[in-house]
């Protein structure tokens, strides 16, 4: 199968009325392909800067900044009678709920698609080349997109991430029935409705920072207030926290403790521009963490306690056997078939019917019928714990 000989027609459209026309020439589609570009590189809030829409028949780029939500569109992508079919959709969805509340209805990913076939480069541009022949051009892919006006290069890019993904889609979806994994994909497209950001407390991400965890407790407290300097400086300025000053650099201020402006020249790293306009706010930050009494110092959260298991890494590992053995027979990718966190949720468990296996919410029902009872059988030989532990990452964490 190749696409269309013929380069499509592609609309910008960055009028109301230009836009709510072309929505109403659409409705009624039953197959919409969709993709956003973003701006998490160059911004600091990031927010969705076009709008890329793929039907059989017609393409066009949306300009959202100039016109009012499409509404039109929103009604679209929530309508069940519609399958929309995205490449890689969790980001999408995610910037799609933040910026207009949509909730986007029945899921078709490219991505996923790929993987449940055990397809291993399963990028959109390896996909596109391997079924199409079509080659894209990854020039434009660090764009800042909120630019304006964009470069007749930059709308050709962006127009390529949907004029095939129906096409894709109906190969991969093709292959999945011959394969008897349809289901599989169904199961996983319904999971990725409702996909949001989760409400997060801007006051603590100086915890999450890579590195947090090796400061002692006044470091941290300095690290708290030079990360809210930072991210405060970089919602004025709209720019992406790193492009103003790295974590990196904010872990050697928090370490080193400058008192004057040279001694905060001296970190490698520190962008002089930034250190010669607001190098003294940054020396009161350092000023503000070392003031913070003992007794109000920051700690990072106890973590669940777990009550140490010495037979838990023989039961992930036999369950990684056996999920191992399936993937070869299924030609999958192991982490596809199975992640370690899901492999750590059985063996909590020891599930000793494949019914109670599949009562595990992190547990897929198409997994549960590839290895339920062989998973039930690897762990027969250990006693089931009498009362789950609480959810966790992994079960040697220590508080």
């Amino acid at each position: 199968m190749s696409p269309k000989s013929a380069a499509p027609t592609v609309q910008y459209l960055d009028s109301d009325d230009a836009v709510g026309e072309f929505l109403a020439g659409i409705r009624g589609t039953p197959l919409l392909a969709l993709d956003t570009e973003g701006a998490s590189f160059h911004r600091y809030i990031d927010r969705i800067y076009l709008l890329q829409l793929s039907t059989r028949d017609v393409h066009a780029i949306i300009d959202p900044l100039p016109i009012a939500p499409p509404a039109a569109l929103g009604a679209l992508l929530e309508d069940p009678k519609v399958e929309v079919v995205f490449h890689d959709a969790d980001y999408d969805l995610r910037l799609l709920h933040q910026d207009y509340g949509w909730h986007v209805r029945r899921i078709f990913d490219t991505r996923i698609a790929s993987q449940l076939l055990g397809v291993k480069a399963f990028g959109l541009a390896a996909l596109l080349e391997q079924h199409f022949g079509v080659k894209l051009d990854k020039k434009h892919q660090r764009a800042d997109w909120s630019m304006r006006p964009l470069t007749k290069g930059m709308l050709d890019y962006a127009a390529q991430d949907t004029l095939h993904l129906l096409q894709l889609r109906d190969v991969l979806k093709e292959q999945l029935e011959r394969k008897e994994r349809w289901s599989w994909a169904q199961e996983e497209f319904e999971r990725l409705e409702g996909t949001r950001w989760a409400p997060e407390d801007a006051g603590e991400s100086f915890l999450r920072i890579k590195g947090a965890r090796d400061l002692t407790r006044r470091e941290l407290a300095v690290m708290r207030e030079v990360t809210r300097w930072r991210d405060a400086a970089a919602l004025t300025l709209d720019r992406a926290t790193f492009r103003v000053v790295a974590n990196e650099v904010l872990l050697e201020i928090s370490r080193l403790q400058p008192t004057t402006v040279d001694a905060l020249g001296a970190i490698k790293g520190m962008p002089r521009g930034m250190m010669e306009r607001a190098g003294h706010e940054v020396l009161q930050a350092v000023q503000r963490g070392l003031a913070v009494p003992e007794a109000q110092l920051p700690r990072f959260p106890k973590s669940t306690r777990w009550e140490k298991d010495p037979e838990f890494d023989d039961k992930v590992g036999r369950l990684k056997a056996v999920r191992d053995d399936a993937a070869r027979r299924l030609d999958l990718d192991p982490g596809v078939l199975g992640s370690r966190e899901r492999l750590e949720a059985v063996a909590r468990l020891v599930p000793r019917s494949v019914e109670e296996l599949a009562a595990i919410p992190e547990l897929r029902r198409w997994q549960v019928a590839e290895m339920g009872e062989a998973f039930v059988k690897a762990l027969s030989g250990f006693k089931p714990k009498a009362k789950s532990a609480p959810k966790t990452d992994s079960p040697y964490l220590e508080s």
